[in-house]
């Protein structure tokens, strides 16, 4: 088995030292380099890379340079997707984003973790578990998205956090770790 199925299926795997996996984030962070360097009025060169980097896009978006990702394969954007500058996906499993979700600046969502044992993370294992992230979501600045971790539709994920579990639809949460602060109500 390949390390990338050996990702795919969530077990651990060597992503530092497969040549395979090094020559595939070599493609993507070309792609990003070239993005991060378009001038601001080639926005279509830009959405170009986008939707060559990315599984699938909607017609509507904007991701603010710089941003960075691993793979760019595994990412997924709904209609009406922005995110804003300093963006970094950690994408060596899937990260799905659904329609109208806005992300402030300097955000990660980061799929990959690494063995508590020192003598595997010394062999360069890691895993990579899927984010989803549910329509009409707001994410806040500085905000981190650990591997895992489903935030359902509606709700808002304040500025600082660091999401480590689940977040259910239609909620307002925040913190270090985040935690549910109330339902959003009108």
């Amino acid at each position: 088995m390949t390390e990338k199925e050996k990702a795919a299926k969530g077990e651990l795997y060597n992503a530092n030292y497969d040549s395979a996996l090094q020559q595939e984030r070599i493609v993507a962070k070309e792609i990003c380099f070239h993005y991060n360097q378009a001038p601001p009025k080639q926005d279509q060169k830009r959405r170009m890379l986008i939707k060559k980097l990315f599984r699938k896009t909607g017609e509507r978006f904007v991701i603010e340079p710089p941003f960075y990702c691993d793979y760019g394969y595994h990412i997924e954007i709904g209609e009406g997707f922005y995110a804003n500058h300093n963006c970094v996906i950690l994408d060596g499993a899937d990260v799905i984003f659904g329609e109208n979700v806005f992300i402030g600046p300097n955000c990660g969502f980061y799929t990959a973790g690494h063995p508590q044992n020192p003598s595997q993370r010394a062999q360069g294992l890691e895993y990579a578990y899927p984010i989803r992230v549910g329509d009409d979501v707001w994410i806040g600045g500085n905000v981190t998205v650990l591997p895992g971790v489903n935030i359902g539709a509606g709700s808002i994920i304040g500025a600082g956090s660091v999401v480590t579990g689940d977040v259910p639809p239609g909620v307002i949460a925040a913190g270090n770790p985040c935690r549910v602060l109330r339902e959003i109500t009108e």
